[in-house]
């Protein structure tokens, strides 16, 4: 079983940056897609960031773009979020996902195949 552990949430005020981080315990499958989601309360969870294995796909989320950027290291199996610029509205639980090929936005979320537990990032005016 692929474990996902999240890390670098916290607590920020508006303008400021976090990084996180997103490490499979094994490789889950040959080139798979790595996602970050995000979901603020009684919200639903929204795809943020994604990027496929070669890092040559990358999208984002249309509130996010210009100011979060994603990166992947393959060699330690790990996903980033560098997240500058931040706003209260960022304020949410964010989970990093992997699918075992990269997914478009069209994909439902019960496709991914795994997910983390999540990590709060709470930004204040």
């Amino acid at each position: 079983q692929v474990q996902l552990v999240e890390s670098g949430g916290g607590s920020v005020q508006a303008g400021g940056s976090l990084r996180l981080t997103c490490t499979a315990s094994t490789r889950p499958f040959s080139y798979y897609g790595m996602y970050w989601f995000r979901q603020a309360p009684g919200k639903e969870r929204e795809r943020v960031a994604a990027i496929n294995y070669a890092s040559s796909d990358i999208d984002y989320g249309d509130s996010v773009k210009g100011r979060f950027t994603i990166s992947r290291d393959n060699d330690k199996n790990t996903v980033y979020l560098e997240m500058n610029s931040l706003r209260p509205e960022d304020t949410a639980v964010y989970y990093c996902a992997v699918s075992r090929h990269y997914y478009d936005r069209t994909y439902p979320l019960s496709d991914y195949n795994y997910w983390g537990q999540g990590t709060q990032v709470t930004v204040s005016s």
